[in-house]
C-alpha cells in the first residue's frame, strides 16, 4: 500500500490505525492503537473524561499530528495526504460549530464553500441536505433562533454536503432534550443505511450507544480495553449486565460526568449554547 493511494481491497476498512500513539510531553494520552472500523457501519468509542477519545477523533480528523503509529482514514494516510482525508470527511464537533449570526441556508452556504463543493452543484446539495434534515422551513432564519436539536440537524447538513465517506461526531446529542436527541438518531441512522457514509462517534450516552452502533471499544488510560457489538460486550460481564455494567467493568470506574474543570465547562458550554 503506497501512502497517499486508496487501499487496493474491495473492501477496505472506513478507518484502519496501526500502534496509533500521541504523547504530550511525558503523558501519553494515546497508547498505540490498533482499530479497524468497517465501511458502512456506526462505530461508538466510549470512555470516561481524559480516556483519549478526542485526542483520537482529532488525530483521524488530521487535526492533530500524531506521535507515533499510523491511521489510514478512507484509504488515505493521516499523515502523508492529509488533504486527500479531509476531503472525504466530515466533523462534527462537541462545541457549537454553526454560526447564529448568519441563517441556516447561509450557514449551508459557507461550509459548501469550505468543503469545496463544485458552484454548479451547491443549490441542489444545500436542498438535499436541508431536506434531508427537515430543515426547510427553518433554513432562511437566523440560527440563533434554532433550538438545539435543529442547531445539531443543521450541523450534521453542513458535515454532510460533500458527500464525506467518513462522518466524525464529537458527543452529538449532548445537551438535547429526549425528543430532539431521538431526532438526531433517526438522522444518522438513515445517513448510515441508506446513504452508506460510515459514523465514528464518541458519547457518554449508553442508550446512544446500544441503540446506534454496530460496534462499540471502550477506552482505558489510552487504551481501547475491549471491542465488541454491544450484545457481546454485555454477555462478557454478565447475563444481566447492562452497558453501564460494561462501562464500569472495562473502563475502571462508573460513569460520570465529573472529571477535570475543563472538561465540566466544555460540557456546560455546550448545553447552554444548544439549550
Amino acid at each position: 500500500m503506497e501512502n497517499g493511494r486508496p487501499l487496493e481491497s474491495s473492501n477496505p476498512p472506513a478507518i484502519e490505525t496501526s500502534d496509533l500513539t500521541r504523547r504530550f510531553g511525558e503523558l501519553t494520552a494515546v497508547d498505540r492503537l490498533n482499530l479497524s472500523v468497517a465501511q458502512g457501519t456506526i462505530f461508538g468509542l466510549l470512555g470516561p473524561n481524559g480516556a483519549g477519545k478526542s485526542t483520537i477523533i482529532k488525530m483521524l480528523t488530521t487535526l492533530l499530528r500524531p506521535s507515533a503509529g499510523t491511521a489510514r482514514v478512507a484509504g488515505f494516510d493521516v499523515l502523508t495526504a492529509p488533504r486527500a482525508v479531509r476531503r472525504r470527511i466530515g466533523y462534527v464537533p462537541q462545541l457549537l460549530s454553526a454560526d447564529g449570526a448568519l441563517t441556516g441556508i447561509e450557514n449551508l452556504r459557507l461550509s459548501a464553500t469550505l468543503y469545496g463543493v463544485p458552484p454548479g452543484e451547491v443549490r441542489a446539495r444545500i436542498d438535499e441536505a436541508l431536506h434531508f434534515m427537515g430543515l426547510e422551513d427553518a433554513a432562511p432564519r437566523l440560527v440563533r433562533t434554532y433550538s438545539g436539536g435543529m442547531i445539531r440537524r443543521l450541523e450534521l447538513a453542513q458535515a454532510m454536503l460533500h458527500r464525506p465517506a467518513v462522518l466524525f461526531l464529537d458527543e452529538p446529542t449532548i445537551g438535547l432534550d429526549p425528543v430532539a436527541r431521538s431526532s438526531v438518531w433517526e438522522r444518522l441512522v438513515e445517513l448510515q443505511k441508506h446513504h452508506g457514509a460510515t459514523v465514528f462517534l464518541t458519547t457518554h450516552d449508553m442508550e446512544e450507544a446500544e441503540v446506534l452502533c454496530s460496534e462499540l471499544g471502550i477506552m482505558h488510560e489510552g487504551r481501547i480495553a475491549v471491542l465488541g457489538t454491544p450484545q457481546d460486550l454485555k454477555t462478557s460481564v454478565g447475563p444481566q449486565a447492562t452497558l453501564n455494567d460494561v462501562f464500569a467493568h472495562y473502563s475502571g470506574g462508573a460513569i460520570s460526568e465529573a472529571g477535570e474543570y475543563r472538561n465540566v465547562r466544555t460540557t456546560r458550554s455546550t448545553i447552554r449554547r444548544l439549550g
